[in-house]
């Protein structure tokens, strides 16, 4: 997912975002250990939209403007 989608979403539907993407990491994480995960790219690609989405929040709280 692009920066530039998640900035045009409100601050409620990014905190929605950011624990259903948490939900997906612990799934994944599951299924790795289960040795059922074929795609172990999924956790890199998870996680980095967490981060993304940590940003934005983190941006809009201190009222930095990109």
């Amino acid at each position: 997912m692009k920066a530039s989608d998640l900035r045009d979403k409100t601050d409620e539907e990014l905190i929605q975002m950011e624990q259903e993407f948490k939900k997906k990491l612990m799934d994944l994480r599951f299924q790795l250990a289960m040795g059922r995960l074929t795609d172990t790219n999924q956790i890199k690609q998870v996680k980095r939209d967490i981060a993304r989405i940590k940003t934005i929040l983190r941006e809009r709280e201190l009222g930095i403007r990109r």
